[in-house]
């Protein structure tokens, strides 16, 4: 190859990355190289280390030209910036530089020459000495794609390099949504935020690590020359939009969980979000059986989260923030969230009585019950409301008082129920009656004012001394 053939061109770097180690350039080249694949539907990218230790990264594209030196941006991948890592020429100027100054010599070989790097003087100025692509015909003027060969780099240095994609990490997909993909969180490892494959942070607290795909006008700009060390802030918006628009199973509970943590202080980040832990609970909703109540009500409705467990709900413990979001809120299929007071309300609109017919009672347990009559005389008769009462073997949990109801006035069924316990006795039947009476009458529920002025006169009207002369 004669001299006249050989050309040189000035890479014209002036800021040199000092913080760029190898792994920094090779990550660029093999963004170089997926890129073209993605451009071009060209086969996979092959990385592989030769006989003589040169480690190689090829792709089958158009091949790489001298021009793709410049620091311009490159109008194709601005054109089809969905599909690639990278828009600037200045990611490969960089590499060959940090390649270059740390000791690595470089041959990148394509159909449209051979280049390699010399430190060498600039046109006209003897003096100054720059770094320099040397440019020479094609090896193989037939090749397909571009192979860029590195001779000093270790196993490790590629290693530590392929570490920066999402590609090559191995990361599960939990969710894909249209801002990016949701990933399960490598054990024993920190949180990682890629933009379009390509590491740009990591995250101690975070839940999961995350795929960004749709940019935000703050993360084209946070995406500098490093590509490393963005801060959250940028990425932050996007985060939270992949987990609003999540339906997945395993990301919700994930999150609900974490939930359960914040009061001892041990929950990832993402919970802090209220909109997220919401909407994680609403996913929750839809696909378990849960329900969510706070802290205070664990100890203080015991006895209706007992009965819930037993069912087979799940039972999951939110702030009182949250809780106070999900109150009246709907979960992602339009059903309520499962509050206490909804459960509540389901488990009373589910319950079945077990009802007991006068004749299957015994004699005792008859002549209370047909003293209906007599006690309702008391407090002058049955009100038009009451069109029956029956008794039941069993009756709704007062999940109020933390027992079971002795008695209930149902409105709709215009029926007064009584526990076939209280036939034990004519005192405890009688008090249970026109308790329920009181209800009738008055419509009011228990705990009010207007109950317990109309329970005062009931009471003063069937004094136990009258009850006692029914016996």
């Amino acid at each position: 190859m004669s001299q006249s053939q050989v050309r040189k061109f000035d890479l014209n770097i002036e800021k040199i990355l000092e913080g760029w180690e190898l792994r920094h350039a090779i990550r660029e080249v093999l963004a170089n190289a997926l890129d073209e694949q993605a451009l071009t539907s060209s086969a996979e990218i092959r990385i592989n280390k030769d006989s003589k230790g040169v480690w190689h990264v090829r792709d089958y594209g158009r091949g790489l030209r001298y021009e793709h030196l410049t620091q311009n941006e490159n109008k194709e991948k601005l054109r089809y910036e969905s599909k690639v890592v990278g828009k600037f020429g200045v990611g490969l100027k960089d590499a060959l530089a940090t390649l270059h100054r740390r000791g690595t010599s470089v041959v990148i070989r394509s159909k449209h020459g051979d280049i390699e790097l010399e430190m060498t003087s600039k046109h006209g100025f003897s003096d100054v000495a720059t770094l320099h692509a040397v440019i020479s015909p094609p090896g193989d003027p037939k090749q397909i794609g571009t192979d860029v060969a590195f001779n000093g780099i270790s196993d490790g240095d590629m290693a530590a390099a392929k570490k920066f994609f999402l590609k090559f990490s191995g990361d599960k997909i939990l969710d894909s949504t249209q801002y990016g993909q949701i990933l399960r969180r490598t054990q024993g490892g920190k949180a990682r935020v890629y933009v379009k494959g390509l590491l740009v942070a990591e995250e101690e607290d975070f839940a999961f690590s995350y795929n960004i795909t749709s940019l935000t006008a703050a993360m084209n700009k946070a995406l500098n020359r490093e590509r490393t060390n963005v801060g959250r802030t940028a990425y932050a918006d996007r985060v939270k939009a992949m987990l609003l628009a999540s339906d997945s199973d395993e990301v919700a509970e994930t999150l609900t969980n974490d939930l359960t943590r914040m009061e001892q202080g041990t929950n990832r980040d993402e919970v802090k979000w209220v909109d997220v832990a919401v909407h994680a609970c609403q996913i929750l909703n839809a696909k378990r059986k849960v329900v969510f109540v706070t802290a205070d009500q664990r100890t203080q409705a015991s006895d209706a989260i007992d009965h819930a467990i037993s069912d087979g709900y799940k039972v999951v413990t939110v702030p009182e923030n949250i809780q106070e979001r999900l109150h009246g809120a709907r979960d992602i299929l339009g059903n309520p969230v499962r509050d206490l007071e909804v459960f509540q309300t389901e488990f009373a609109a589910s319950f079945e009585f077990a009802f007991v017919d006068r004749q299957r009672l015994s004699p005792a347990e008859r002549r209370i019950f047909d003293s209906q009559a007599e006690l309702a005389k008391l407090v002058g008769g049955l009100p038009r409301e009451v069109k029956e009462i029956r008794i039941s073997e069993t009756m709704r949990p007062d999940f109020a008082s933390n027992c079971d109801a002795a008695g209930l006035w149902e409105p709709q069924k215009r029926r007064i129920i009584i526990k076939r316990s209280q036939l034990r006795s004519l005192e405890g039947f009688a008090g249970t009656l026109l308790h329920e009476i009181t209800h009738a009458r008055s419509g009011c529920e228990d705990v009010t004012r207007e109950f317990e002025n109309e329970l005062t006169v009931t009471l003063g009207r069937a004094s136990a001394k009258a009850i006692s002369h029914l016996k």
